[in-house]
This record gives C-alpha cells, structure tokens and sequence, in this order.
C-alpha cells in the first residue's frame, strides 16, 4: 500500500468529509473503518441540518451556523441529486403557552398560515418556521466516499482500529488486528468508539446513545401532499425525502451497544407521528431501524488537537453529525496543515477531559 500523510480511523461522515477535504489539500490519506463507509450512526440518522434548533447547547451555534451557510456549496461539488438537499424549513410545534423561540432564524407562523403550509397536520398546534433544512445521509455517504475514492482516498474496510501506534511519545500511525499502517498524523472520527482506540492514552469519553427510527410511505395522499416540511414535535419529528419516504423519529435512549429495534418503541413512534397527521396512519412502513449516536458527557463535540503529538479528535457530534460535517472537516483540516481556523475552538477541545 502507498505510504500516508493522515490516517483517518473511522468512515462515518466526518471521516468521509475530512478525508476528502485533506485530499483536495495535497495529504494522502488512509481511511480505516470498522464496518462499511458510512454504515453506523450517519446511516441511521435523518439528516435534519437543525442549527436553529432553539434548545442546542449555546456554545455551538457558531458552529452549527458556519457548517449550515457552507452546505449548499458543499454539496454542489459532489454533484448528486440522491443527497435530497432541501430547504423550505422546519416547523418547530409549541406547546400552549411556550413562548415563541427568539433567535434571528425563526418567525411565528400565524394560523390561517400554518393550515395552508401543512394542510395534514391536526388541528390546535402553534408553530413557528425555522430557517432549516435537510439531507438524506445515505446518499451523502455514498457520495463522499465515491468522490474521495475518485480522488484516491485509500480505504481499509471491516478492520477496527485496535490502538495507536507510538514511538517517543508521538503517534506514528495505527494498529489493527490484521496490520500496522503508518502515518506522521493520525484523527480519530470513531465515533461511539472514539474512547476505544485511545485507551491508556487519552480519554475520549463519547458514549453510545441508541436512536430508534421508522420510515413509511404511500397511503390514500398523493406524493409530498401528507408533509411538505421538517415537522419537529416534542416527543417526535417528521422529515419527508423527495421519493415519497417520510422518516419518523426518533428515541434518545443511554442503551450502550444495543442496536436492536423494539418494536412497541417503534409502534408508539408510528402513534406520535399520526396524532400529529392523521394521514400517516393509511401509510404503510416501509423500514425500522436503530444507530448510535456518539454523545459526550457536556454535549459537545471533540474537535481539535490533542497533547500527543500527531494525534487528533473529531468525535462525539452526538445528533449534529450530519449537519457539522462541512464545519468540522474545514476546522480539522485547518489545524493539521498548521492554519489557523476561522472559529473559536476552545470549548470543543479533547484535552478538556484530561483536565
């Protein structure tokens, strides 16, 4: 195999992202993933790019805004209408007497306007219209990883990272059951695994957090007719995708390692969704499933350098993975070609756990 600049451990989206941002650079990049590209957490995610979401941890809006305005362009390069990049906003579903959010990205959405935005949805609910929107993360990942093998990103698939490789206290590259690849920088896209490969050397404390998801489709509406927006309630959200799914979600569950689809969860998820669209109960399902998020202990992404030479973090974006990819490459790439970046990333530090 060809020798490596970077290592990337980890083909989620943020490694997919990263991976292609530090080829445009010039790095020649190794990708070593567990499982498939793309086939953990950003598989099962819905893809809602919720920056506006008026309960997010303040410390990450700037982020969360700078990769939300980098989007359209993003996704322009891969050149893939499957990516389903669409805009026409989110409805966020108040409770009687919650005030109306506050921040510059959303409006109150009156009534007469709410019935004629959603004609399907139930009636009593006040909402308001957030500047948001959404992708599908499947075709984002098969796009990523068909433009970074275009571009002669090098893969190394269903082969986990089982530790650093060191030598005078510095990484060196990586070991796996089956090999030793080096390279002078080595970033950890793990995800939920992210604390695994760094055992002994630094805490990367992500934890896996189960999300139960389910998607349906036809019934008695013709297509796009039942939901034409993110519809976003308090214990369930909608996002339709332009070939006629709509995705229903989604638990937040502390389940450790348990992927598996119970299906009295999935079903009180179906009953949620029709409270809010009665039309959703003539829909058939089409696929239920469950990922794990990769949450960290003060919700807050891991993002930067580490004090082991060589050695860097891009994990634990918890729900914000997708909607972070642009962000989080641009910031990383930045930091290991020795750029300053754009944004403050003191509150995203790794070694804010060693401390």
């Amino acid at each position: 195999m060809r020798s490596h600049d970077t290592i990337i451990c980890g083909a989620g989206v943020i490694g997919l992202s990263l991976a292609l941002e530090l080829r445009k650079r010039g790095l020649r990049v190794l990708v070593v993933e567990r499982a498939a590209p793309g086939h953990e957490s950003s598989h099962a995610a819905a893809g809602m790019l919720a920056w506006c979401e008026p309960h997010s941890v303040p410390q990450l809006h700037a982020l969360a805004e700078a990769s939300y305005r980098a989007y359209p362009a993003w996704i322009a390069e891969l050149e893939d209408p499957h990516i389903d990049l669409q805009r026409e906003g989110t409805l966020q579903l108040l409770d009687e007497g919650e005030p109306w959010p506050t921040l510059g990205c959303v409006r109150a959405v009156p009534a007469d306007e709410l019935a004629q935005l959603e004609p399907q949805l139930a009636t009593g609910y006040r909402a308001a219209l957030l500047d948001e929107a959404s992708v599908d993360p499947r075709a984002l990942c098969v796009a990523l990883e068909r433009v970074a093998r275009h571009r002669e990103v090098d893969f190394v698939t269903g082969s986990p990272v089982t530790s650093l490789w060191l030598a005078d206290g510095r990484v060196v590259g990586v070991r796996t059951e089956r090999a030793e690849y080096h390279a002078d920088i080595v970033v950890n896209c793990c995800g939920a695994w992210s604390n695994e490969i760094s055992a002994g050397i630094l805490r990367v404390p992500t934890r896996p957090m189960k999300g139960q998801m389910l998607s349906v489709v036809g019934g008695a509406l013709p297509r796009h007719t039942v939901v034409r927006h993110t519809i976003r309630g308090h214990d369930v959200y909608l996002v339709p995708r332009s070939d006629g799914r709509l995705l229903i979600g989604a638990t937040v569950e502390d389940a450790g390692y348990d992927k598996r689809v119970v299906p009295e969860t999935i079903q009180r998820l179906h009953q949620g969704a029709t409270n809010l669209v009665p039309a959703i109960g003539e829909m058939k399902m089409l696929e239920a499933w469950a990922g794990l998020r990769p949450g960290t202990p003060d919700e807050l992404p891991i993002v930067g350098a580490t004090s082991v030479p060589g050695y860097f973090v891009a994990a634990g974006h918890f729900r914000d993975g997708i909607l972070l990819a642009p962000i989080t490459a641009q910031v990383m790439a930045d930091l290991i070609s020795g750029v300053a970046p754009a944004l403050d990333l003191t509150p995203f530090t790794p070694d804010r756990f060693a401390r």
